[in-house]
């Protein structure tokens, strides 16, 4: 059985192209983390794309959702034939499809811990993502701390103090900004929403991510957005579009 390839890469199509050859599905913005990570991407290396929102938590979410990808979930990249519908799938794709851009760091052992810390970023922290969800538009100062939470800060703590010692020169996570640093974007807005206090150097980090343009309009969008969900608005909601358990988001 023959794998299927694109015959060449996208960067190579859009070249030569001004129209964007690639849609990606999210949801809402002040609240869907799992959105943000490759819109980020996309934005940050100028990869040309077409969004599609889809409001969450609505009785027609699943079925419109549905008409881009049975997996339920959004984000969901479509590059016509290519439909990818995870976030850290999504990245990986572009990475491959636009070698030039550098999404990923250049250096072979830091691209494989940035690697190693987005995989864990996307399979890990739970009790982070159950008790402090993502709210950009929201001031939950101090709440969301428990056991399970503070470990989780602890060890985001650790990730980003050991890659701007090694790689990030003060900067980014790996000096240039990179599919790290997205991945790691809505942690900064949780750190902002729930007000976690921070090293002077990690809270550098958070304001410098925060001043990014691609980071700045998804802010500036999420502030803008009109759609609300009361019943997310609440740290200890056990259902946020960023938790474990939200059926629309991934």
């Amino acid at each position: 059985m023959q794998d299927t390839e694109l015959e060449t890469t996208l960067e190579a199509v859009l070249s030569g192209s001004k129209k964007p050859a690639m849609q990606l599905v999210i949801g809402n913005k002040n609240y869907s983390s799992w959105s943000m990570r490759p819109w980020v991407v996309m934005k940050a290396f100028t990869i040309p794309f077409e969004e599609i929102h889809i409001v969450l938590d609505q009785p027609t979410t699943s079925a419109h959702i549905a008409e881009y990808s049975l997996a339920g979930r959004v984000p969901v990249l479509l590059a016509d034939p290519v439909v990818v519908w995870d976030s850290l799938a999504i990245c990986e794709f572009l990475a491959e499809q636009f070698p030039l851009q550098n999404l990923w760091p250049e250096d072979v052992a830091a691209r494989a811990i940035a690697r190693s810390i987005c995989a864990e970023m996307h399979a890990g922290f739970s009790d982070l993502r159950a008790s402090m969800p993502m709210n950009i538009k929201a001031d939950f100062s101090g709440k969301g701390r428990n056991a399970g939470s503070q470990a989780d800060i602890g060890r985001i703590s650790e990730i980003w103090e050991d890659c701007l010692s090694r790689y990030g020169a003060h900067h980014y996570l790996f000096g240039d900004f990179s599919i790290a640093d997205a991945y790691f974007a809505p942690v900064v807005m949780r750190f902002k929403t729930y007000n976690v206090s921070l090293a002077p150097a990690l809270q550098a980090y958070v304001e410098r991510v925060q001043a990014h343009p691609a980071v700045a309009e998804w802010i500036r969008d999420a502030l803008n957005e009109a759609e609300e969900m009361p019943k997310y608005d609440f740290p200890t909601s056990p259902t946020s579009p960023n938790s474990p358990n939200s059926p629309n988001s991934k």
